[in-house]
């Protein structure tokens, strides 16, 4: 009768884990459905893609895991691969990608591969609650599926061909299948361990902060007095070489596993392709000598295969790239309170109340498992800490890794409380069904989502940008909004203007310029005065890839209120509006099109008139300067190059950095010229 009871028991408890995947899986199809592709997939698509025919050199600062899994589907289709072309990895991979997305039945290709991605996600709920269950029980293990069933953040990049998800199921997998060697050591546990170990590797960079994590969970083993674990019995120094070889034969799995989703070959690329630029340039950005040579000196010796070393130096000296954007302030730089900051806006308050109350639950002694504890606050405080001292203050997904691992903690301190007390088994199920409501009230726009305490997914855009505010993902809802309002003429301030190709959507509006657009060279008709409508996207509202004033065209919008929303992320604009600064960098990035292209009379007339529109902009002067130098004007170009370094060095001088360094060998040049007595 017992054993009867038991299997009825297990039987439940697989329904019941079946039903929670079941629905998780039908809500990503539902988004996926309802969303077009974001900013990073296109390129990660493609690159998986042609990773399958042996090339690892287009999207080299991601491992190719999620990849190649993600295009399995894609295989069997009959699709028209864009050309390749000799261009810099990243415009090969980004421009590539929207070729190869827009070319071909883009929404079929995108929700095949978003579905196969979702594995991961899937795969990561499953451990999640087998790792709840065994730290705590199986009360605990629903409780985690309840939480992670209506996340925001998990639903929001659950099903996107990106590194997120993966990295955090293979970083808990690691966790917990190394917490399971520690309870019961055996060859078996050792092994599962390495494996989840490299698969971690193979699906993001940062994962190898998994040996660090490892590294101080078996240091507190090591000197741990109480433990359940038969090395209890074994001396410090046994239990250390114990654990040192664990660690060993952990780090070489690992490493064979990570070579292996290289096809074990070191090239990034095949057929006589090159790594462009190649590897020692690459290693020249990196800002630290000492990482630079580490990793030159594992690119020397063919340590690791050299897609990874050279996409770890890009993860390296990009960091520094970013500008950041908290709470309506732009900074040329990272912030160390972004992460903090951007949990109190972008999560639940479910998971803020739950997460306040654990604290309480742990500091008053009622959760007394001291040794799951450690493995579940260790890792995610090693991995906010490096997340915080990093540079990519650009989204909430980043720090994925953390809510998994407290949401797992919160669920074994929530389950003490509902065992003892009907009350609180009644607040705990209030808010999670308050989180659920929450959540899909903000459906599709999961990538959006704002707190209630923030103001909802229509106000994320005042406190947090890029792939926490919006990632371009609207167009289905943008056509549906023309369409039913039978708009003809409109301007649109896109963010993924020339990363996707808008013009498949074929929706009605001029596209504005913005930092992609003029990046990868998309034109804009943008006039000095426009009328709207004008759909602004969130991310383009906050301004923080222009930077702050003078230098963001946009910055009237943001103190104006809205005439509508379009999935709390795309807003509405009617009237008449002055976009002088706006009109005048179309105008330079046309006239830089025509000096590519030697047509320098176009160039010239082009350049004139976006001096003529914003004389105090940096990068028009520069631009006018370029044009005057090809016409043989050194003379004339100077003063242009010398206003350029000027309003560079004095107009918020952070965001123009970038300016500096060519203008100032510019005018260095034109006086060296000057000296010889050239023209």
């Amino acid at each position: 009768m017992t054993s009867l009871q038991g299997d009825s028991r297990r039987l439940w408890v697989v329904a019941g884990v079946a039903g929670f995947i079941l629905l998780f899986a039908i809500h990503l199809a539902l988004i996926s459905h309802a969303n077009t592709v974001t900013w990073d997939e296109p390129d990660h698509i493609y690159s998986g893609y042609m990773s399958w025919r042996g090339d690892f050199g287009l999207n080299p600062e991601h491992p190719p895991l999620v990849k190649f899994v993600a295009t399995v589907p894609l295989l069997p289709m009959q699709l028209n691969v864009p050309e390749m072309q000799d261009r810099p990895y990243r415009l090969q991979a980004v421009l590539g990608g929207r070729d190869f997305i827009f070319h071909n039945d883009a929404d079929k290709i995108v929700f095949r591969a978003q579905m196969a991605a979702s594995i991961f996600t899937l795969l990561l709920l499953v451990i999640a609650f087998l790792a709840t269950r065994e730290m705590f029980d199986t009360t605990a293990g629903f409780l985690a599926l309840g939480l992670l069933l209506f996340d925001p953040t998990l639903l929001a990049h659950g099903a996107l061909v990106t590194t997120d998800a993966a990295q955090a199921c293979f970083l808990l997998a690691s966790i917990y299948a190394f917490y399971r060697y520690v309870q019961s050591p055996s060859a078996g546990r050792l092994m599962i361990t390495g494996v989840a170990v490299g698969l971690a590797l193979a699906s993001k960079h940062s994962a190898v902060l998994v040996f660090p994590m490892l590294l101080i969970l078996a240091g507190i083993e090591i000197f741990r007095r109480e433990s359940a674990n038969s090395g209890s019995e074994l001396s410090v120094g046994k239990r250390a070489a114990r654990y040192a070889t664990a660690l060993v034969i952990i780090g070489l799995m690992a490493i064979a596993i990570l070579w292996a989703t290289y096809a074990f070959r070191y090239a990034a690329r095949g057929n006589g392709l090159q790594l462009n630029p190649p590897m020692e340039a690459q290693l020249a950005r990196v800002p630290s000598p000492t990482q630079a040579k580490v990793l030159h000196e594992f690119a020397r010796f063919h340590l690791l295969p050299e897609s990874y070393i050279y996409g770890f130096a890009h993860v390296l000296f990009s960091a520094d790239s970013f500008n950041s954007y908290l709470f309506g302030k732009s900074y040329p730089h990272a912030v160390w309170f972004y992460f903090p900051a951007a949990i109190l806006v972008k999560s639940s308050l479910t998971f803020l109340i739950l997460l306040a109350i654990s604290v309480w639950v742990i500091a008053s002694g009622r959760l007394r498992k001291r040794h799951e504890l450690l493995f579940l606050l260790v890792p995610p405080l090693i991995y906010l800490a490096v997340s915080m001292k990093s540079g990519m203050n650009i989204g909430i997904r980043h720090i994925l890794p953390v809510y998994i691992f407290l949401a797992i903690l919160i669920a074994g301190a929530a389950s003490v409380l509902i065992k003892n007390s009907r009350r609180w088994r009644y607040a705990v199920v209030l808010l999670l069904v308050f989180q659920a409501i929450s959540v899909v009230r903000a459906f599709p726009n999961c990538i959006g989502y704002a707190n209630e305490a923030f103001g909802g997914p229509k106000n994320v855009w005042r406190y947090v940008s890029d792939s926490s505010a919006d990632w371009a993902q609207q167009l289905h809802a943008v056509k549906r909004y023309t369409d039913e309002r039978h708009l003809q003429n409109c301007w649109f301030v896109y963010f993924g203007t020339g990363v996707i190709d808008y013009n498949y959507y074929k929706i009605p509006c001029k596209l504005l310029p913005t930092t992609e657009s003029i990046w990868l060279g998309t034109l804009s008709d943008a006039t000095a005065a426009i009328d709207g409508p004008v759909f602004i996207s969130a991310v383009n509202l906050t301004g923080f890839e222009f930077g702050p004033p003078p230098l963001n065209p946009y910055e009237q919008f943001k103190t104006l209120k809205a005439a509508d929303a379009i999935d709390s992320s795309v807003f509405v604009y009617e009237g008449r509006f002055e976009t002088p600064l706006a009109a005048a960098l179309a105008h330079a990035q046309k006239a830089g099109v025509f000096l590519a292209g030697k047509r320098l009379p176009e160039a010239l007339q082009e350049a004139q008139q976006a001096v003529a529109l914003a004389p105090d902009s940096a990068g028009v002067n520069a631009r006018m300067g370029n044009v005057l130098d090809a016409l043989g004007r050194r003379e004339e170009a100077r003063p242009y190059y010398a206003t350029a370094l000027q309003l560079a060095l004095t107009k918020q001088p952070g965001f123009q950095r970038s300016l500096v360094a060519p203008l100032k060998r510019r005018l260095a040049a034109e006086d060296d010229s000057a000296q010889k007595g050239h023209p």
